[in-house]
């Protein structure tokens, strides 16, 4: 196991390196949150590879980080494509000053490669374990990743339409997937890695993979993901207002209004 994490460690810290330099050249860190989902797709490749022979699980597995990966880089793309640095980044910019270069290298994208390593903890279990053939656990881990999948693209799909008209904007999303959860896509992605790590559980000590779908959820839930976007609608009577009555992680049906 010790090689397999000294691999994956090593090409995760030379491709953000090389984010990281990327961003210096276009004065934009929001390109590490496009690059976030390809070094899943990296850390699969390079630890597969290491395994002679080929078992379903790992195809399953890498196919499934193959396309979570890919559509959640290239949504992000398209989304962030001509907007500039994303408000975060460029509130770091701001606050950071002199120490910008040093602090974005640890903070942003050494930090999230720590991160990253975490999260796909499962798959390396998956690609280093030969294992047997697929079993009904492999099934039930594949479900729910499709469940979450489902959560994630459909979510990002309604707020994408719900932006495009132009009535909408300054609005706040409250339909579709919406209605049941202030973050469907959030949601759905932390599914999607619960059933990874289901998929896992049939590896040589597959349970120690609940490291990761525990710290996308932690992420999401409780540090990077809400806390820092709803951070920038408080105040606004709208969101107020929704976020009484909307669940903010588990979809769930929508409180009902208070009576006066």
């Amino acid at each position: 196991m010790a090689s397999y994490l000294a691999v994956s460690m090593a090409s995760v810290f030379i491709y953000m390196t090389f984010l990281f330099l990327l961003a210096l050249i276009r004065k934009d860190n929001s390109i590490v949150d496009v690059g976030w989902g390809i070094g899943f797709i990296l850390v699969w490749v390079v630890t597969f590879f290491l395994e002679p022979g080929v078992t379903a699980r790992q195809l399953l597995a890498g196919g499934l980080v193959m396309i979570w990966a890919s559509r959640l880089a290239a949504h992000i793309y398209v989304r962030n494509k001509g907007r500039g640095e994303d408000f975060r980044y460029a509130q770091w910019r701001k606050n950071w000053g002199k120490w910008f270069v040093p602090r974005s290298f640890f903070q942003v994208f050494m930090l999230q490669g720590f991160f990253l390593l975490l999260i796909a903890y499962p798959v390396i279990l998956i690609a280093r374990s030969p294992g047997i053939g697929l079993n009904g656990v492999d099934t039930l881990g594949l479900f729910v990743w499709l469940a979450g999948f489902s959560f994630e693209t459909v979510g990002d799909a309604q707020l994408r339409r719900f932006k495009k008209v132009p009535e909408n904007k300054g609005r706040i999303m409250n339909r579709g997937l919406w209605r049941l959860t202030r973050h469907p896509n959030y949601f759905g992605e932390s599914m999607m890695w619960w059933g990874i790590f289901i998929i896992g559980l049939s590896a040589e000590r597959g349970w120690t993979g609940v490291v990761g779908p525990l710290v996308i959820t932690l992420l999401l839930t409780k540090i990077s993901g809400i806390p820092m976007l709803e951070k920038k609608y408080r105040g606004n009577p709208e969101f107020e207002e929704y976020a009484r009555k909307t669940s903010a992680f588990f979809p769930w049906f929508p409180r009902k209004a208070e009576k006066s």
